[in-house]
């Protein structure tokens, strides 16, 4: 396996600084942010390298003798949202992160699949979660129509740049399980659409990311190393669609999502919280998820994501790349 770092938690330094961390935390890759809700902050000459060998090459440098490697590029954002402005930009972010990682030798670009307002005159995106209602199937089946549309041409440019396109499996996204992703590909007959298998979000919706990855298979074409711990006491009573968010005033320090959205405060208590590998499922898990991603792919990478707001930014990425260090010796030793 190849593990890694997406770079978002390190846009606070340099790209030379980051990637002197990657390597300091016995890893080997970065998968680097190119747009949607986070800024590519590490590729300062994107527009250059889309045009000049010479930006490539110098941007390309940047990596020489560092034993770290572009491990991916990330366009996560809603390509898809009711909103024009919003829309137009995540989805030119996606094309454009697609051109880019041709030019630059990548074969993997993650985002997500998007999700659109409930018809043609909404104002907001608007996330199904239990169709139960004859109204709500509706809005599905509008909302398909508007994501194959998008993902058929998608995967089309995608195919003729060499890039395979992973969906994470998001929350307000219309693909965010095993049955969307399938269907996603029956509509639109993509050959380089597929998964970025983060598991967090499998876990708080209690599916077992393990049994996705065998279940999709090849559909996998990428993983991000982020763990979920269940609160019990907190689960039992609000669930874990509980919407005690807060929103954060513009005095705050907070995350642009597009347009004038923003991240939210987390729920307090929580039913469940982003975590550092080890602190939601331990060692032996983590061996087995790899196990999986292994019998997709050998040279699958890996890379951590770390959103555990109990930990510093180094200290977070140091309990995780001990923890997939530790699985990924151990799945070595078994297959040995």
């Amino acid at each position: 396996m190849k593990l890694g770092v997406y770079n978002a938690i390190l846009h606070d330094r340099s790209l030379p600084e980051a990637l002197k961390v990657v390597a300091d935390l016995g890893l080997t890759g970065i998968e680097l942010n190119s747009g949607g809700f986070l800024p590519a902050v590490h590729i300062p000459t994107f527009d250059d390298i889309l045009v000049s060998d010479a930006a490539r090459d110098d941007f390309l440098g940047l990596f020489e003798g560092t034993g770290v490697e572009i491990a991916g590029l990330n366009a996560n954002g809603n390509p898809l949202h009711a909103k024009q402005e919003i829309r137009e930009k995540h989805a030119e972010d996606i094309r454009r992160s697609i051109r880019l990682a041709e030019r630059l030798g990548q074969t993997r670009l993650v985002t997500m699949s998007g999700l659109p307002g409930s018809d043609a005159t909404a104002k907001y995106p608007n996330w199904i979660v239990n169709a139960w209602n004859s109204a709500a199937l509706d809005v599905l089946d509008y909302q398909w129509g508007v994501a194959a549309d998008f993902w058929r041409e998608t995967d089309r440019l995608a195919a003729d740049h060499g890039v395979k396109v992973a969906l994470e499996l998001h929350p307000q996204n219309i693909v965010f399980n095993t049955r969307d992703v399938r269907k996603l590909v029956e509509l639109t007959g993509a050959t380089h659409v597929g998964v970025e298998l983060d598991a967090s979000h499998l876990f708080w919706q209690q599916m077992d990311p393990v049994a996705v990855v065998r279940e999709l298979g090849e559909l996998v074409f990428h993983a991000a190393a982020k763990d979920v711990r269940v609160n019990p006491e907190t689960a039992k009573l609000y669930g874990v669609l509980d919407n005690g968010f807060r929103r954060l005033d513009p005095s705050e320090p907070r995350t642009n999502l597009g347009g004038d959205e923003w991240a939210n405060e987390w729920p307090k208590p929580a039913a469940w919280d982003f975590v550092a590998l080890g602190k939601g499922h331990d060692t032996a898990y983590w061996t087995e998820f790899l196990r999986a991603l292994h019998e997709v792919d050998p040279e699958m990478r890996v890379n951590i994501e770390h959103e555990d707001v109990e930990l510093g930014r180094i200290e977070g990425l140091e309990v995780a790349a001990k923890v997939l260090r530790d699985a990924d010796r151990a799945l070595q030793e078994s297959l040995a």
